[in-house]
């Protein structure tokens, strides 16, 4: 039963977490250098499945290898088998009841503590995790674990209130209107990707934020920093069940809860083909479903640069650099296609590959590699064969090109020259660091924010860069359906919550907008409530009366 509420609160003023810089000598570089020496010492770790807030070890285990060591590994983790899976949905729904009447302020204090937590008691645990199991360097480790998931828990708690605060304009004389915004009936499906820990922690958390309960499968590339966001959620107080964590196979795990009649909503992050393929089947599972199924997802994303004659060269040259290699380019907003204008590239050229040549890659935790390993074998193998396949088309490969996966699965950065703008690698998304470059002639300007807009299935994120005004108004009208997210004289990657709200269409995904108030109102069921205080006299119309 709901306790009683005697006031109505206010949350506090939420800011953007402050970065932290890891300069050398600096207290924060010193932290992390100790938390990644323990957890190095103390690995690999065991991962259990957490069902109703209790261990489950179904001793059907897998392994988290290191992409940088990948003989090697993090943790060992339990795979949920479907006697967990089962467990977990019953749970779930019967933890429902209890959480949803929770009162709003409690709820909210929950995520404000877990994103304290976050920042504060675990932030270098969480970071070393993703260093170490990800790939991550110091920097984007930083940005991610740290920084994105305090911003999305603290952040997810204001926008809240304001839904909740979103009530009818109007009365009529006697009567009062409200609106509720309910949980959605039944439990919601959250899989979470490997490249940010942060998303990790918002697939689940959002839809409980708004009392809904939620079973959560996380990427098995992410299993140990998941496991640790799990951990922080129970320790700021979320309740056994709300939140049930089951790692596993994910085409058994995925079939099993969709097959389930009580499933309400996919919260989903991943690839552009599995969640194509989940929209087949849980339409093909409609007939069972209790209600209609809503389903959210963020996929992936084919992302340009456009440089205009006008653009100013040395900061363009510098955004595509971190664009599309920071992170080996595993960013559904990572750069992969690059228009030069011809009366530009040269200078162009060689300042790109004078930055590019500077990029060490190696091990993450080597506070000098700007690059890191990609995920594992089967996407180090993808990229490989993306620059091969794009060699046997006639691509130039200006610099990089060659891999080294002996001990750990590293790609150096790569550009690719190429004289067809539907080239394999302008067109299918790659997730590595591989740029591919096409140079347009001055005068064939419109036709190029033509192929911008049409040669790919995607619309996720895009940069324009011009000094002319009316270049940059020209491009965006142009390539209004082109990107979700659009940057003017900025690199396509970093949306930062609270401030770009994120998401693209097409080929991307639904565009519902993480780190904004729209994705809270897709995991809500609104009510509405009138009441009469005034009783009617008599049924008939005043236009029945002569």
């Amino acid at each position: 039963m709901a306790s009683a509420q005697f006031a109505s609160f206010k949350v506090p003023e939420i800011v953007n977490e402050p970065m932290r810089s890891y300069a050398p000598g600096s207290p924060e570089r010193k932290a992390l250098q100790e938390a990644l020496a323990q957890m190095e010492k103390e690995l690999p770790f065991e991962v259990p499945c957490i069902v109703n807030g209790k261990e489950v070890r179904t001793g059907k285990l897998a392994k988290q290898p290191m992409p940088w060591d990948h003989a090697n590994h993090l943790c060992t983790y339990h795979e949920a088998d479907q006697a967990t899976v089962a467990s977990a949905i019953e749970g779930a729904l019967a933890a429902k009841a209890e959480w949803e009447a929770l009162p709003w302020n409690d709820r909210a204090a929950i995520f404000l503590k877990a994103a304290d937590l976050v920042s504060g008691k675990y932030r270098y645990k969480l970071m070393a995790a993703t260093i170490l199991g990800q790939g991550k360097n110091t920097w984007q480790a930083e940005i991610d674990a740290a920084a994105e998931l305090s911003d999305f828990l603290r952040f997810g708690v204001q926008y809240v209130e304001e839904l909740y605060s979103i009530q009818p304009p109007k009365n009529s004389s006697g009567s009062w209107n409200r609106v509720e915004y309910r949980p959605l009936e039944g439990f919601v499906f959250a899989v979470s990707p490997f490249n940010f820990t942060a998303i990790g922690g918002n697939l689940p958390g959002a839809p409980a934020l708004v009392a809904n309960t939620i079973v959560w499968k996380p990427s098995p590339a992410a299993t140990y920093s998941n496991y640790i966001v799990y951990k922080i959620f129970e320790e700021a107080g979320i309740p056994p069940g709300v939140i049930q964590f089951i790692p596993g196979p994910p085409a058994e795990v995925v079939a099993q809860v969709i097959a389930h009649p009580e499933f309400a909503a996919l919260h989903f992050t991943g690839s552009t083909f599995v969640f194509k393929k989940l929209w087949k089947d849980i339409a093909a599972n409609l007939d069972n479903y209790k209600s209609y199924p809503r389903i959210v997802g963020e996929t992936g994303g084919k992302n340009f640069h456009l440089i205009h004659p006008s653009a100013e060269v040395k900061n363009a040259v510098l955004q595509t650099v971190r664009g599309a290699f920071e992170y080996q380019g595993q960013k559904c907003s990572a750069l992969s296609r690059l228009y030069v204008p011809s009366s530009a590239w040269n200078g162009f050229k060689e300042q790109l590959l004078t930055e590019v040549a500077k990029l060490k890659v190696g091990p993450p935790q080597d506070w000098t590699n700007f690059i890191g390993p990609v995920i594992g074998r089967p996407a180090y193998d993808k990229i490989i064969g993306y620059i091969k396949k794009a060699k046997d088309a006639g691509g130039e490969v200006l610099i990089g090109g060659s891999g080294d996966d002996s001990k750990g699965y590293f790609v150096q950065p790569t550009v690719i020259l190429t004289k067809d703008p539907k080239s394999v690698t302008m067109v299918e998304e790659i997730f590595g660091p591989v740029l591919t470059v096409y140079v347009y002639d001055d005068k064939d300007y419109e036709k190029t924010l033509e192929l911008i807009d049409t040669s790919t299935a995607y619309g996720l994120t895009g940069s324009i860069f011009a000094s002319d005004r009316k270049a940059l108004i020209h491009a965006s009208a142009k390539l209004r359906n082109a990107a979700g997210n659009v940057y003017y004289n900025e690199k396509c990657t970093g949306a930062v919550v609270g401030q770009q709200p994120f998401g693209g269409a097409r080929a991307s995904g639904t565009n519902d907008k993480a780190g904004s108030i729209s994705i809270y109102y897709r995991f809500v069921s609104a009510r509405s409530i009138k009441e009469n205080f005034v009783g009617l006299e008599d049924f008939s119309y005043p236009s029945n009366l002569v």
